[in-house]
């Protein structure tokens, strides 16, 4: 069974200096590479891709709300069309650097806010697939299995990932727990490693945020863990 691994980098400068996006990017199959939007910059979004490329992992357009004081993990309210040519500069600007560095924009994954908002509210996740159809060629958007999104994106003929997180809880109705809640996170590398194993068959990629504590612990955990279940890992797109 093939299998996924991805994780959000290029997220901070202190994380890209510490060694720990480096490290990941040994570890995972496919990195989401932040645009800008609510963290990170220009010049943090080309190392980042020069380092994917040198090691083989793809790179995907991790869009979000311009939202840099909430992270991303705040919705903004801003109209449909608007929200469409605001994520299509964040894609725009990461494949310019991504080609620049040898290699291109894969997929797109929104991040945060957007993400889960695009679960279920139609106006943002039709935003969202506009953006996708207005990209020079057709590249799959990954999101939540049963999300809003994902099924306008199929509608338009558009290729879906569907995507399971191996170090967030879940509802019983299989959206992830929001963060402020407590135990959203899973840090154990045992219950986060067997997650991952648990989503295997149900989706084509798994996610472990970079900014989970011990992130590349929990990675290799992951990794290891897919491997021993029989996984073959490589990226979806």
């Amino acid at each position: 069974m093939r299998i996924d691994l991805n994780a959000d980098l290029g997220e901070s400068w202190e994380r890209w200096h510490s060694g720990e996006d480096v490290e990941l990017l040994g570890v995972v199959t496919s990195a989401n590479v932040c645009c800008g939007a609510y963290a990170g910059d220009a010049e943090l979004m080309r190392v980042t891709c020069e380092a994917a490329v040198e090691r083989g992992v793809a790179i995907g357009a991790q869009i979000g709300y311009p939202d840099r004081e909430g992270f991303g993990r705040k919705r903004v309210d801003v109209p449909a069309a608007e929200l469409t040519a605001e994520l299509l500069d964040q894609v725009r600007q990461l494949d310019e650097i991504a080609r620049a560095a040898g290699g291109r924009v894969a997929y797109v994954k929104p991040h945060g806010a957007l993400y889960n908002t695009i679960v279920h509210d139609e106006a943002h996740a039709r935003a969202v697939v506009d953006t996708m159809r207005q990209l020079a060629s057709p590249i799959p958007l990954l999101g939540l299995p049963g999300a809003v999104s994902l099924s306008l994106a199929q509608a338009d003929g558009l290729p879906v990932v569907h995507e399971g997180f191996a170090d967030r809880a879940y509802t019983p109705e299989g959206r992830l727990v929001a963060r402020t809640e407590v135990g959203a996170v899973l840090d154990d590398p045992r219950a986060v490693a067997a997650q991952a194993v648990r989503l295997l068959g149900d989706v084509a990629s798994i996610c472990v945020h970079s900014d989970s504590p011990g992130a590349v612990r929990l990675a290799r955990a992951v990794r290891s863990a897919l491997e021993d279940a029989g996984a073959q890992l490589a990226s979806a797109p």
